[in-house]
């Protein structure tokens, strides 16, 4: 049996190309699109004579297996444009990328495995007899359009899984079910922290009471992080002529995703997508002395991007995108120490959570300058600190060459969560490029104008998405201070309703954050609701507990804690 991660892929190439003869043979006239691995399996994009449901996906693996068992080879071939297009000669889309192919002057190769014959690049086994039958499964239907593009025809997705054994199989799919449990599209609504609305629009969140408070909890707490280290903050406005982003270069980059405005007097304005050239022109507002940098801005704002509706995914993926972003205006030799309170301030935010951060360094590809602008100098020297910050941080940090943004080298920081899935968070962004573009400066100690650089610095980075992380992370059972309500107040009848009333003053002179819950409901279904809405505490108030003058506690996940006094309470809610 095949063993290391380059024969997984070859593995899961070969299941794709097994998948689109089961479809076949379903559907003898379907149009074939593409069909790569990504990661932990892979898919196949069919155009169908007619809509498929999920129960086929069970005919398709059997159909698969029966392959596997007939100890089909796979043999590759070089082949020129011609061949190719008789050989697929019914498949409309498979000519399209044949003379994308041509056009881009790469090879042309066929890969034949039975009586079924694919264009592929390759990477497949041998033999189907070294793929095992029970370690894959077919997991979902889906829409693509073709090419990605909305102006082509939508095609069916038709995704699986893939690994080396069974037990590699079955744990994933634990895992798989575990995360749909913990789905921030299905808990958020649950929770009562977020809601869409068609009318509003596709990608463009609606906060309640208590979604904007656990926002503006996380916010406030990266701001206290922030000032500890001299950051002042600093606001803009959403809209902006499109001059400014054609100074800085996100015209280009950024023109089919923009949301664009014209004025009545036929001026052209965009919604913002990024934040930086606004920014820049507070600090161009006058001259700076060397004595007064940095710098620092902090802004927690929105920037809207006009993203395709199928790519948009619950809060992972929105138009209007809220960040917590800052930038760091200052001298290279000030940059080291600027990018180390960084560090420290994402260190300390994301282990309040209990991530685990690995990092790695994104630098310029030097085989390929020309897609990065500035000197060649300065990217070194930029570089070169990154890897002096690395060193004295002693992490072992993941060297990336290519994956640096066009104006510089930046320290990507990734997240492990409790799944152990790995989503990149947070950014420090070395800029020499801006800064160049729009004539940025301080007056150094001889009286000349110096060039300074930026740091770009977004902890969260998208508010949004770092939610989406945080509740499958917590499976919504976030930590007590950032509970919107940290504890419910349950009574069992309405005799004790003052006395539960006269707790719930007390509690909220504490500043904790409660609710009571006086329905005329039995106790238990309270209990159980208060549950389901991941409360930190419930507090139980009956006769026994008024006579007293005390309470009975449980807390969320956990047996019950007993009767005690509200000070007791008090000292142990956290």
């Amino acid at each position: 049996m095949l063993k290391n991660q380059t024969d997984i892929d070859h593995i899961r190439h070969s299941l794709a190309h097994l998948l689109a003869m089961a479809v076949l043979k379903k559907f003898p006239k379907a149009k074939l699109g593409i069909g790569p691995t990504i990661e932990d399996g892979f898919y196949y994009d069919f155009e169908l004579p007619k809509p498929i449901r999920p129960e086929d996906l069970k005919t398709f693996e059997k159909d698969m297996r029966d392959f596997i068992a007939k100890e089909l080879s796979f043999t590759g071939k070089k082949t020129t444009a011609p061949t190719a297009k008789k050989m697929l000669a019914l498949q409309p889309f498979k000519q399209e990328l044949i003379k994308d192919f041509v056009k881009e002057k790469k090879q042309l190769t066929l890969y034949t495995t039975g009586d079924f014959t694919d264009l592929c690049k390759g990477g497949h086994v041998k033999n189907t007899k070294e793929i095992d039958p029970n370690a894959f499964a077919l997991t979902k239907i889906a829409g693509a359009y073709w090419k990605g593009d909305e102006k082509n025809p939508q095609l069916t997705r038709i995704y699986g899984v893939a690994f080396h054994t069974k037990q590699e199989l079955d744990e994933h799919l634990t895992m798989q079910a575990e995360a749909e449990k913990r789905d921030h599209k299905k808990l958020g609504p649950q929770l009562d922290l977020f809601t869409f609305s068609e009318l509003v629009g596709p990608g463009l969140p609606l906060w309640t009471p208590k979604g904007t408070l656990v926002r503006n909890l996380l916010d406030d707490r990266v701001w206290q992080l922030r000032k500890k280290h001299g950051y002042g903050q600093v606001d803009i406005p959403h809209i902006t002529k499109k001059e400014l982003y054609e100074k800085s270069g996100h015209w280009n980059k950024f023109k089919n995703e923009l949301f664009r405005v014209i004025t009545r007097e036929g001026h052209e304005f965009a919604m913002k997508p990024m934040n930086c050239p606004h920014h820049i022109q507070i600090y161009a507002r006058r001259q700076w002395s060397y004595r007064e940098l940095p710098q620092r801005y902090a802004n927690t704002t929105k920037v809207y991007r006009d993203e395709q509706t199928g790519e948009l995914a619950g809060l992972s993926r929105v138009r209007a995108i809220t960040q917590d972003d800052a930038h760091v205006f200052c001298r290279m030799d000030q940059a080291k120490e600027e990018f180390t309170k960084v560090w420290d301030i994402i260190h300390d935010f994301y282990g309040a959570f209990g991530f685990v951060l690995r990092v790695r360094l994104s630098r310029h590809d030097p085989k390929n300058p020309k897609n990065y602008l500035g000197d060649k100098k300065i990217w070194n020297t930029a570089e070169a600190t990154l890897k002096e910050i690395i060193k004295e941080k002693k992490v072992n940090a993941e060297d990336a060459p290519g994956e640096a943004a066009f104006y510089g080298p930046k320290l990507d920081f990734l997240a492990k969560d409790s799944l152990n899935r790995e989503w990149q968070v947070a950014t420090i962004q070395f800029d020499m490029n801006m800064p160049e573009q729009f004539d940025l400066t301080c007056i150094n100690e001889q009286g000349e104008r110096e060039r300074i650089v930026m740091i770009h610095a977004a902890i969260m980075g998208s508010i949004e998405r770092f939610l989406a992380v945080l509740i499958e992370h917590t499976a919504g059972v976030f930590p007590f201070w950032l509970a919107p309500v940290q504890a419910t107040i349950l009574t069992v009848n309405d005799k004790v309703l003052p006395y539960a009333e006269k707790i719930k003053q007390k509690l909220e002179e504490k500043d904790i954050r409660v609710s009571l819950d006086a329905r005329n409901e039995s106790i238990g279904k309270k209990i159980r609701e208060a549950e389901l809405e991941k409360t930190p505490f419930s507090i139980i108030i009956g006769e026994k507990e008024k006579q007293a003058e005390k309470i009975s506690v449980r807390a969320h996940g956990k047996k019950d804690l007993g009767e005690m006094t509200l000070s007791v309470f008090l000292g142990q809610a956290q």
